[in-house]
């Protein structure tokens, strides 16, 4: 077989693969961090399974089936939380969690603002588009952010956002920039959107990208 065709067909099947393998990497990270919340817990219950019948402690250990465990017990933690919060003795044992974390200083800055964040990126603010982009690192360069609040700049009056800017694929992480309201540049997509394109690397995007237009600002 010519060298250039095995050449072809490796790269054709590198291709072909390649979307399976990004998929597979997303789904494990993913279910790695969800496992590891129940871990701690299942790890005791294997131990304490330990004292009483040995043998069968060994076998989940040995099989793998703590890290399906684990993953179950989040699962259903976090369904059983949701369950709970959308009843009104859960908001109020939420409300009560949340009125003693506040009483706690460093871990109400990080709950705090983590939950405001979660927050404020379900509803759209008022007047400005939530998917924007933004000229970064470098005029000519846009990167996808999302508007997390508005400013008013004392001394000028300008209308400032709070842009959260994630990065590719793993967006919990990233950067946050006050960025002037007349050079953003708006978008309609939605968040659903705005992630799929962040975590595929710009792989699925919508068809059209928004021109570089600004968004409206009522400083003169």
């Amino acid at each position: 077989m010519p060298p250039l065709r095995i050449k072809r067909y490796l790269i054709t099947g590198l291709l072909t693969f390649l979307p399976l393998w990004v998929t597979v990497l997303v789904f494990k990270f993913v279910l790695g961090l969800l496992a590891g919340i129940g871990a701690p817990v299942v790890a005791a219950l294997t131990e304490a399974l330990g004292l009483v019948a040995p043998h069968v402690a060994d076998t989940l250990n040995k099989s793998g089936l703590v890290f399906v465990l684990a993953l179950l017990l989040t699962l259903g933690g976090l369904y059983a939380v949701g369950w709970l919060a959308n009843r009104v003795i859960g908001k109020r044992l939420l409300d009560a969690f949340d009125a003693l974390l506040q009483r706690i200083p460093l871990v109400q800055t990080i709950y705090g603002g983590t939950k405001k964040l979660t927050a404020v990126l379900q509803n759209k603010p008022g007047g400005t588009q939530r998917v924007v982009l933004v000229d970064f690192p470098r005029p000519g360069m846009k990167v996808v952010g999302f508007v997390t609040r508005t400013l008013i700049e004392e001394g000028t009056g300008r209308e400032m956002a709070a842009v959260y800017i994630p990065t590719t694929p793993n967006p919990t992480g990233g950067y946050l920039e006050l960025v002037p309201m007349s050079e953003l540049t708006p978008t309609d997509w939605t968040m659903d959107q705005a992630m799929a394109f962040i975590i595929s690397g710009g792989a699925v995007a919508p068809d059209s990208l928004p021109a570089a237009q600004r968004l409206p600002t009522d400083t003169p």
